[in-house]
């Protein structure tokens, strides 16, 4: 293992100030936090950015509603978030606020770069409008020839005058990039997605709106004050001017960023438009892209109608900061979406957490103290465990680069493993038999390399629960800093002699839920059994049964995909021709596109929901409904274990 970075940029992405701070939020923001502080732990020059996102109509119109100034209402809003990053301990390095004086003038600089150089021109801009995503979209991309294809609000149509920015001229560029850089953007399926948008066609950017005017206004020397910067290209430029691009500069010398963080929902604005306007600015682009998925609650969409909504500061009062943030990283593969339950949580805390972490420090404690007055040392160590110190250094060689390939479960995971090598030490080599055999030096060196193994696992798990980790630390008598990462990271030395001190239990059992539930329809059924659970059997509530007669009026039947496509412009959506046996062919339109390609589709079988009311998706007629299932490791399609007949009854 060895420091492989000298400056690192993370930023996340600043948050639009429509809404208080929400779960995703908190998980994007921890993630970045996680980053930073394994970044400047090995000795990089670290900087994080995070902050609000302050301009455009939705705002304008939210602060009106409130009869409040979009100002006023910003800085309430904006100030919320920045409390709950700060009550979080988050160590960001600037708070940035697109009503920053100095943000607004090196937007203005930008714009004007970009101008001078031809890649902005004035034109009139016609297309359908969503003020809630500040997006425009095509026809074809309206969800029933009105809706919002993401968000599912109505459009509107607008026709203004703009100012374009010329994206279509960045477009092989931008191929270049993508193939030239593996990993620009992760998880790398999500650059396929980017790449097909992408090959699809580029058309100009509208870059400036004239129906509102709560935003940036265009530099002085274009002279057209009627226009403010369209919100993304104003937004955007916030990594760039939080450094002090267009004004002191004094920080520049932190880009190009090595991750931006952001919700699948913003990739395209990411890494199409924005590495497009740094080429332009002929400025490097950042290293990595990433695009996490969001979050449910006990597997339903969180709502407000539904008053399921997770807060973040909530969950954090009541189950511990520390909990919380490992249990956000470890939970779920960076990219996919996750699933928050107390369930879930509470077994993390007791198992991960309690079992494995905090005995696995009391069992140091009471060795220590039963057989050697809490003094130990590390001489015998390696002659009595090569085998252990070398399964344990062959893992930890790794754990870097999951940390900047985004993989922050994968790196719990491999602590995890080391913890496991620890406690089976333990049971492998009895300490209190060589203690009985007189064996003392045995018994000294096996304490001695739980108490190395863990001092490394403390180092490492810092980042992730700096306040538990510092009780650790203090308890094996080591410092969390770069120096000794150095000698039992990277130099793989072993500890001084040391004097273990007691501290009290980390992670003390939780046997019940600590926050009130949501409504119940929204409670999971492993959660609403777990409450009625006794003597280990399961009371089924009445109003969950059906009928034998309710079950059957739904028809499934095996269909057989011929044919299979992506659909232009959707993440999520294939269209899919499956045979029924009816003669002709249904059209199926299954939102299965991150989990398998469309090719791998043809000729298999696949249990289908045949009679399904028609809808259209995305203005396309959908026939028909695919089972699958999901968990933490993906989608699987329900599949016959043998092929039958195409559209065989399902009984």
């Amino acid at each position: 293992m060895e420091n492989s970075c000298k400056n690192v940029y993370i930023t996340t992405p600043i948050y639009y100030v429509n809404d208080v701070a929400h779960i995703g939020h908190a998980y994007t923001t921890i993630i970045a936090d996680t980053i930073a502080r394994y970044s400047r732990l090995i000795g990089a020059d670290t900087f994080l950015l995070t902050g609000t996102d302050e301009h455009g109509q939705k705002i304008a119109q939210s602060a009106e509603a409130r009869g409040k100034t979009p100002k006023e209402y910003a800085d309430e809003i904006s100030g919320k978030f920045r409390k709950l990053w700060d009550d979080f301990d988050i160590t960001y390095d600037k708070f940035i606020r697109t009503t920053d004086e100095e943000h607004k003038i090196g937007v203005q600089k930008a714009f004007e770069t970009m101008y001078n150089k031809g890649d902005i021109y004035k034109g009139d801009y016609e297309g359908y409008y969503c003020v809630s995503c500040e997006t425009f979209f095509t026809e074809k991309q309206l969800v029933d020839e009105q809706f919002c294809p993401d968000c599912g609000k109505p459009t509107n149509i607008v026709k203004e005058e703009s100012f374009f920015f010329r994206l279509s001229k960045y477009e092989d560029r931008l191929l270049k990039w993508y193939e030239e850089n593996e990993d620009c953007i992760l998880p790398r399926a999500k650059k396929n997605e980017i790449i097909n948008f992408v090959k699809g066609g580029l058309k100009d950017l509208s870059i400036s709106r004239t129906s509102f005017d709560w935003g940036v206004k265009l530099p002085e020397s274009i002279n057209e004050p009627k226009h403010v910067m369209y919100v993304w290209l104003d937004a955007l430029m916030n990594y760039i001017t939080a450094l002090g691009y267009g004004t002191d500069e004094k920080n520049m010398n932190y880009w190009p960023a090595k991750i931006h963080l952001v919700g699948k929902d913003i990739l395209r604005f990411h890494s199409i438009y924005w590495p497009a306007f740094l080429m332009s600015l002929e400025l490097p682009l950042p290293e990595h892209i990433a695009a996490h998925g969001w979050w449910t609650r006990d597997g339903d969409k969180m709502s407000k109608s539904k008053g399921n909504v997770v807060n973040p500061k909530e969950v954090a009062d009541a189950y511990g900061l520390d909990a919380f943030r490992y249990f956000m990283l470890r939970e779920v593969p960076f990219g996919q979406d996750g699933d928050f339950s107390q369930k879930a949580l509470i077994d993390r805390i007791n198992s991960d957490l309690g079992n494995d972490l905090g005995n696995l420090l009391n069992r140091i404690s009471g060795m220590s103290g039963k057989y050697f007055d809490y003094k130990v040392t590390s001489k015998d160590v390696e002659k009595f465990h090569k085998k252990e110190l070398n399964e344990v250094n062959e893992i930890l060689e790794n754990v870097e680069s999951y940390i900047y390939k985004m993989q922050l479960n994968r790196y719990l995971e491999d602590i995890w493993k080391v913890l496991t090598i620890a406690n089976k030490a333990i049971g492998d080599y009895e300490p209190w038999t060589k203690m009985k055999d007189g064996k003392e030096d045995e018994a000294m060196a096996l304490v001695a390399l739980i108490t190395n193994i863990m001092a490394r696992v403390a180092l490492l798990l810092d980042s992730v629960m700096p306040e538990k980790i510092s009780k650790i630390a203090a308890s094996l008598g080591i410092k969390i800093d770069t120096a000794t990462y150095k000698k039992l990271l990277v130099e793989k030395a072993l500890l001084e002699d040391t004097t273990i001190t007691k501290v009290e239990q980390l992670f003390p059992r939780i046997e019940e839920l600590l926050l009130e539930q949501a409504k119940p329809s929204d409670v999971s059924k492993t959660e609403t059994e777990e409450k009625s659970c006794k003597n280990e059997s399961t009371v089924l509530e009445e109003d969950n049964l059906i009928t034998i007669d309710k079950f059957f009026e739904t028809t499934l039947r095996i269909g057989t995909i011929v044919e299979a496509q992506e659909v232009p412009k959707s993440n999520k959506l294939l269209k899919l021709q499956v045979d029924l046996g009816e003669g002709r062919n249904r059209q199926i339109l299954a939102g299965i596109k991150e989990y398998y390609d469309a090719s791998s589709l043809v000729g298999t079988q696949a249990c289908v929901v045949a009679n399904l009311k028609p809808a259209k998706l995305m203005g396309m007629l959908s026939e028909g409904m695919l089972l699958a299932a999901r968990d933490e490791n993906g989608l699987s399609l329900v599949r016959p274990e043998t092929p039958k007949k195409s559209g065989t009854k399902i009984s």
